[in-house]
C-alpha cells in the first residue's frame, strides 16, 4: 500500500485496527511511534547496485490502555511527516514488536482493518548465483507477481 492509499482509507474510518498475518489484532491501545522514510542502498549477490525506499511506520504497544490512536490523528502525523521530509508516494512498511524481535510487514487493507502482510526474502540475481533453470522459472513466476508495479503488493 502506498502512502496516498492509507491517507484515503483513514479519511473514511472511525477507528484504526491492524491485523497480523495470523489473524490476531494488534491491541487497540497501540501507538504509531515513528513515521519516516527508510532508504536502503546495496549490492545484490550478482554485483548489481540497487536502491530501495519505503515509508516506515513503527507500531508500539504498552500498558497505556486508555490511549487510542484515531484516524484523524494518524492522518495529521502523516501529513506533518510529508511536509517535513518531502515524502514521495512510496510503499509503506510497518514495524511491529513480535515475541522475539521486530517484524517488518507490508501493508494492505480489507475494507475494515489494515493488514500486516508477511514479507519474504528473495535472491535478486538468480542466474548469477547459479540457481538451476527450473528453480529460476518458479522463482520468477513468484517474484513477477509481487513486483511493486504488479499491483499485488
Amino acid at each position: 500500500m502506498k502512502l496516498s492509499e492509507i491517507k484515503n482509507h483513514l479519511i473514511s474510518l472511525e477507528t484504526i485496527a491492524f491485523k497480523l498475518p495470523n489473524g490476531a489484532l494488534v491491541p487497540s491501545h497501540f501507538h504509531v511511534t515513528e513515521v519516516g522514510k527508510i532508504t536502503k542502498n546495496f549490492i545484490d549477490c550478482g554485483g548489481k547496485v540497487r536502491s530501495e525506499a519505503v515509508i516506515n511506520f513503527q507500531l508500539w504497544e504498552e500498558n497505556d490502555y486508555d490511549h487510542r490512536l484515531h484516524p484523524e490523528k494518524l492522518l495529521q502525523i502523516i501529513e506533518l511527516s510529508e511536509k517535513m521530509f518531502k515524502f514521495d508516494d512510496l510503499e509503506i512498511e510497518v514495524e511491529y514488536q513480535g515475541k522475539e524481535t521486530i517484524g517488518k510487514y507490508n501493508l494492505d487493507f480489507d475494507g475494515t482493518n489494515f493488514l500486516l502482510a508477511s514479507k519474504i526474502t528473495a535472491c535478486l540475481a538468480l542466474e548469477d548465483c547459479g540457481i538451476p533453470k527450473p528453480l529460476i522459472k518458479v522463482a520468477n513466476a513468484v517474484s513477477s507477481c509481487c513486483e511493486p508495479s504488479s499491483g499485488c503488493c
